[in-house]
């Protein structure tokens, strides 16, 4: 997920009648690529207070979209916003604390802004919370609470939610196991473009797990989790490879290469 988020903030009474046409003219601009004209408008509305706007002119600090990268305006604009009560800001803002850009690495304060995020209904910070609880590492590990969000997530359209949501079932956190389930979610976390949903659904066809076995949809899966970068199509890749012959090679590859929308047999 970008920083900038293309998306209208919620705005009460006159205030949203006076900024609703500049924000759209900024989100116009934005999409063209013409982050300097979005800030131009931006820019006086984040002044002026208006949370979304300065999640944005955050965004843009952040990833030089208009202006030069600075991650200390980056942090100013995007505490504002989140102390404005934006989720796009607060999420932003967790994502400084979480990779230590612009300030110290803290992974609590990070939970806590994304756990905000979340409960405002923003789904990629539903995701990044539910990564924190499933691995444990940095806050406490709640496999309950990590599936709650990635379901909420995974709901709005989030691949990689639904990718977890397949490793929760396949292995047995804080559920049953239950490889059909995870084969379900691989598909479409797959289906949307993830890349460990992908490598993971190649896997499952492979070893016959939720889903029949076949070989060719195994490496036409894990030749687009390879593609997309995906280190859990390693272990699987050459061993499935192995076992086609050139025609079904080129089978796979030819699945491999079609749309995603394509991808079934």
């Amino acid at each position: 997920m970008g920083w900038l988020d293309l998306r209208a903030g919620r705005r009460k009474g006159h205030e949203a009648d006076a900024t609703a046409t500049q924000m759209a003219v900024a989100y116009d601009a934005a999409q063209r690529g013409d982050h300097a004209a979005a800030l131009l408008i931006w820019g006086p509305l984040a002044q002026a207070g208006v949370a979304r706007a300065q999640a944005n002119v955050g965004a843009c600090f952040a990833e030089g979209l208009g202006v030069d990268c600075d991650s200390a305006l980056a942090l100013r604009w995007f505490t504002l916003a989140a102390e404005g009560g934006d989720p796009i800001g607060l999420r932003n803002l967790a994502a400084l604390h979480f990779r230590g850009e612009g300030t110290e690495q803290d992974f609590v304060r990070a939970a806590e802004l994304y756990r905000a995020a979340s409960e405002a209904g923003d789904a990629p910070a539903q995701d990044m919370l539910s990564l924190m609880l499933l691995e444990g590492k940095a806050i406490g590990a709640d496999p309950a609470e990590a599936r709650r969000l990635a379901e909420a997530a995974a709901a709005q359209g989030i691949a990689s939610s639904m990718t977890r949501l397949g490793m929760i079932f396949h292995n047995a956190l804080g559920v049953e196991c239950n490889v059909r389930l995870a084969a379900d979610w691989w598909t479409k976390g797959a289906e949307r473009g993830d890349a460990d949903g992908q490598a993971m659904l190649g896997a499952a066809y492979h070893l016959g797990a939720g889903v029949p076995h076949d070989p060719v949809m195994a490496f036409a899966w894990l030749l687009r989790a390879r593609h997309g970068g995906s280190a859990l199509a390693v272990p699987f890749f050459n061993v499935v490879r192995d076992m086609l012959s050139s025609a079904q090679l080129k089978e796979a590859e030819a699945r491999a290469a079609a749309p995603l929308s394509e991808a079934a047999p």
